[in-house]
């Protein structure tokens, strides 16, 4: 079993930087791939980013490439997913969900664990 408690988000303006956390606790974070999703109102769980078991692959949707970057430290078992120039359309709560595999996906159903969610909000 694998705890995840995401944090760091909260409302923001049209343009601004914000860091999202994500704390793992329970099994060897190191043989999880990790990855971020997220929900607007009423709109399914989309992919945002993942990351590799190691870290030495990384994946974005396309609606984020160039603006968010995912991280992860294996030593204190924490994801992050930093994101730059954000824009109203990023509103949503967003997930942490973790894969028992090294690489990460692009499907939600192919993550094992998640998180509670944390809600950004981004007015323009």
């Amino acid at each position: 079993q694998v705890q995840l408690v995401e944090s760091g988000g909260g409302l923001v303006q049209a343009g601004d930087s914000v860091r999202l956390s994500c704390a793992a606790s329970g099994r060897t974070f190191s043989n999880y791939a990790m990855g971020w999703f997220r929900q607007a109102p009423g709109k399914e769980r989309e992919f945002v980013a993942a990351i590799s078991w190691n870290g030495d692959r990384t994946y974005y949707a396309d609606s984020v490439k160039g603006r968010f970057t995912i991280s992860r430290d294996n030593i204190k078992n924490m994801v992050y997913v930093q994101m730059n120039s954000l824009k109203s359309e990023d509103t949503a709560v967003y997930y942490c969900a973790a894969r028992r595999a090294s690489s990460g996906s692009y499907y939600a159903n192919e993550y094992h664990y998640w998180g509670q969610g944390t809600q950004v909000t981004v007015s323009s």
